[in-house]
């Protein structure tokens, strides 16, 4: 499986928008970059999050996830308390071809602070907002900036398409628009 260049990437977004919107390249600053990278893309994160709290619940079941044990927030930053965890979606909005596969890393930026972002794999034509995992893992409270650089996708090829695709199964997350808590 070889890993895709930035050529590839930028023909992709641009051709088939594999990548909405799409940013041509590393955009800096004064904020943590996002955009396309040699062999990948930084995504963002939009300014929804749902911060765990265990003010109202007691326990995270996934086969039967109680929405009160999450705070909403739409703001330009979230604070995320010591030790907690919140959902996020990404900016873009991804469509990912039946011979592609890809895997997310967090930013060093965040890494570097205690901030964990998880992302399951993107998997052959899967599309959608993703939906980020962000784990504090710091003893203090730490800040996500929205529409900032979060995470990386790193785009793997594969020598024939898949037999079954993501989309041929009907994912349960397929063409999500919003935060997506867990599906049985």
């Amino acid at each position: 499986m070889p890993i895709k260049s930035d050529g590839w990437i930028r023909r992709m977004a641009k051709d088939r928008k594999m990548i909405v919107p799409f940013s041509e390249g590393q955009l800096r600053g004064k904020r943590i970059s996002f955009g396309l990278s040699s062999y990948g893309y930084d995504m963002r994160v939009s300014d929804e999050f749902l911060v765990f709290s265990n003010v109202r619940a007691g326990m995270i079941d996934p086969k039967k996830f109680d929405r009160n044990s999450l705070v909403e927030i739409k703001a330009k930053t979230c604070i995320i308390p010591p030790n907690s965890f919140a959902l996020a979606k990404t900016v873009e909005y991804f469509k990912i071809p039946r011979n592609i596969l890809t895997i997310c890393v967090g930013k060093s930026t965040y890494a570097r602070c205690g901030i964990i972002v998880n992302v399951t794999p993107f998997e052959p034509e899967w599309e959608g907002h993703a939906t980020l995992e962000i784990s504090n893992t710091a003893p203090l409270p730490a800040k996500i900036y929205a529409f900032e650089g979060i995470a990386q996708i790193i785009f793997l090829e594969a020598d024939q398409e898949c037999q079954v695709s993501y989309k041929d199964k009907k994912g349960k997350y397929q063409r999500q628009k919003k935060i997506t808590l867990p599906k049985i």
